[in-house]
């Protein structure tokens, strides 16, 4: 076969297993509905500027005369314990939520990529030293850590004190602590398909022609292990968001008067009895999301695992 006939192949033979993992995908109910849900939700958090302008209002705006009213042609949810619109705060909420997960995976994703790669790649040593880290990571309470970290006066770290209490300084706090600590699983998982990876034919090819180690792991070796990095991402970003939640919903997340589902849901604790539905929306919210992303994950690895009938 000419070069020329390969080359042509190969674009095909690619278009084609897509069109197999789509296939496939599309087999998965939970996963077609989950994806369904997340798109739903994205409209929803997204059409929170537009409708904050047709209405004229400022969620983060106060009104104490204007407290805990039902649902109207002005406020479609009613209000909060401020007097603040709930419907433009569960949105503005979501775009926090959702942001927070995705940047903190995308991070924690990068870390464990790199430590995953050097480990499986070069092994040895490297491979003992960075796995036993990963393992003294492992090891460490996740949730009281989140918690202690959260707690960390930023102006004992040099940091002014307006910056030190505003919402950006919150946001990327979180972002920051979650992903120092929630890559091991991506870590390991990167490690096992580079140790199976660098033993293919085209791998050793490389490095003997003379191929550096950066240039082999990023040309020949990520790309065929992306697969199973997508699936263990989207999984992540789901447990994500939660960590978040939980932090907010401790008070050691997203400071208000920003909203975050987390703290949404920490504010209306006092008012279950009172004020039911300020919990119930940010709390499904935040189950419909991570039950979603959770579906979705299922539904990708469904779609690319080799063994699934097509």
């Amino acid at each position: 076969m000419s070069a020329t006939t390969a080359g042509a192949l190969a674009p095909d033979t690619a278009i084609a297993g897509w069109r197999l993992r789509w296939r496939r995908f599309r087999r998965h109910r939970a996963g077609m509905v989950s994806l369904l849900v997340l798109g739903l939700l994205l409209v929803f958090v997204l059409a929170a500027w537009p409708l904050q302008t047709a209405l004229g209002i400022d969620p983060n705006a106060t009104d104490l005369l204007s407290r805990y009213e039902p649902p109207s042609a002005l406020h479609w949810l009613g209000t909060d314990d401020a007097g603040r619109d709930e419907l433009l705060r569960l949105m503005l909420g979501g775009q926090i939520s959702l942001l927070v997960g995705a940047l903190a995976t995308v991070a924690g994703g990068v870390l464990g990529i790199a430590i995953g790669l050097l480990a499986g790649y070069f092994g040895g040593r490297a491979d003992a030293f960075l796995m036993r880290f990963t393992d003294g990571v492992i090891a460490l309470p996740l949730l009281p850590l989140l918690i202690v970290l959260g707690a960390v006066d930023l102006t004992k770290l040099g940091f002014s004190s307006e910056f030190a209490h505003s919402g950006a300084a919150a946001f990327w706090r979180v972002v920051i602590i979650i992903a120092l600590f929630d890559w091991t699983s991506i870590a390991r998982l990167v490690r096992a398909a580079t140790l199976s990876v660098r033993e293919r034919d085209y791998v050793r090819a490389a490095r003997a022609s003379g191929g550096r180690a950066g240039y082999v792991m990023r040309t020949h070796i990520l790309p065929n292990i992306a697969t199973p990095i997508i699936v263990a991402g989207t999984l992540t970003i789901g447990r994500v968001i939660l960590f978040e939640s939980v932090l907010s919903f401790l008070g050691f997340g997203i400071v208000p008067p920003t909203p975050s589902w987390g703290n949404m849901l920490n504010n209306a604790q006092e008012l279950v009895t009172t004020a039911p539905a300020l919990a119930i929306y940010p709390g499904l919210l935040i189950f419909l999301t991570v039950i979603a992303v959770n579906f979705l994950g299922d539904g990708l690895q469904h779609a690319f695992d080799p063994r699934s009938e097509g």
